[in-house]
């Protein structure tokens, strides 16, 4: 995990979109203002940083230290988040926390594991919370253009073993034979708009496309992306509908 995201830290902070004020804001009102959440895998702050307006602390983990280093950039002034570098192996080594939040990083955990030992960790009422892309997300309008850029650097694609892409199993579906199957779903729609240099910073934050993994090719590889952006679009400008899922999951009643 130290180095699926190598130089891939500030591109992923600017670049990436976030979550919208309505799903943080959900996430605030399941938590409530007076709890510790560890915000697990937590990249450089996407949840963490406008949720820690809303609770009393966020414990935020990453196995990567640029990540960690960007978050703590970003929040200077957010006191209440703890930036410490661990991952889904380490949780008996952190502080205690009453909620879990979780957001791309759940498809790079063994989840099921996760999933028992949270049941360990958290207390009777604690939640866990996945964060992301809709069940469907459906595809982003300049992705056929970038499936045929990356193939021409001998790039590959989605590697998360534990994705649905790969396993062909939702997070939905692990979550419902795990302790926590009192499952809530709630989904958020935006229309985003993004301009060439946008969508060029967002390849630069895929872990299959990282400046690590282009090294001396990355000049080349933006150019030649800018190139075929453009020749597909010449607006440089792309609309398009994203969904954002906010998953509530609790241990059932007894």
């Amino acid at each position: 995990m130290t180095d699926l995201f190598g130089g891939a830290a500030p591109y992923y902070a600017r670049y990436r979109a976030d979550h919208g004020d309505a799903a943080i804001e959900h996430l605030a009102r399941t938590f409530g203002q007076d709890s510790s959440v560890l915000d697990l895998g937590c990249g450089p702050g996407t949840v963490a940083i406008p949720l820690a307006r809303h609770v009393r602390e966020v414990v935020a983990v990453d196995p990567d230290e640029e990540m960690l280093a960007e978050g703590g950039r970003l929040a200077a002034d957010a006191p209440n988040i703890r930036w410490l570098r661990g991952d889904s192996t380490t949780l008996r080594e952190l502080p205690p926390f009453d909620h879990v939040v979780m957001g791309r990083s759940f498809h790079w955990m063994d989840r099921r594991t996760v999933l028992a030992e949270l049941d360990e960790l958290l207390p009777p009422d604690g939640v866990v919370a996945l964060v992301g892309p809709g069940r469907d997300p459906g595809e982003d309008p300049w992705e056929p253009v970038m499936r045929r850029v990356r193939a021409e650097f001998g790039l590959g694609e989605m590697t998360a073993t534990n994705s649905y892409q790969v396993s062909g199993e939702h997070h939905h579906d692990v979550l419902a034979t795990s302790p926590f199957s009192d499952l809530d779903s709630t989904e958020y729609e935006r229309r985003l708009t993004h301009d060439v240099d946008e969508v060029i910073g967002l390849q630069l934050s895929f872990s299959f496309s990282t400046p690590a993994r282009l090294a001396d090719r990355l000049t080349a590889f933006t150019e030649t992306t800018r190139n075929a952006l453009l020749q597909s679009n010449p607006s440089g400008r792309w609309e398009h509908v994203t969904v954002t899922e906010v998953l509530i999951a609790r241990r059932p009643e007894s």
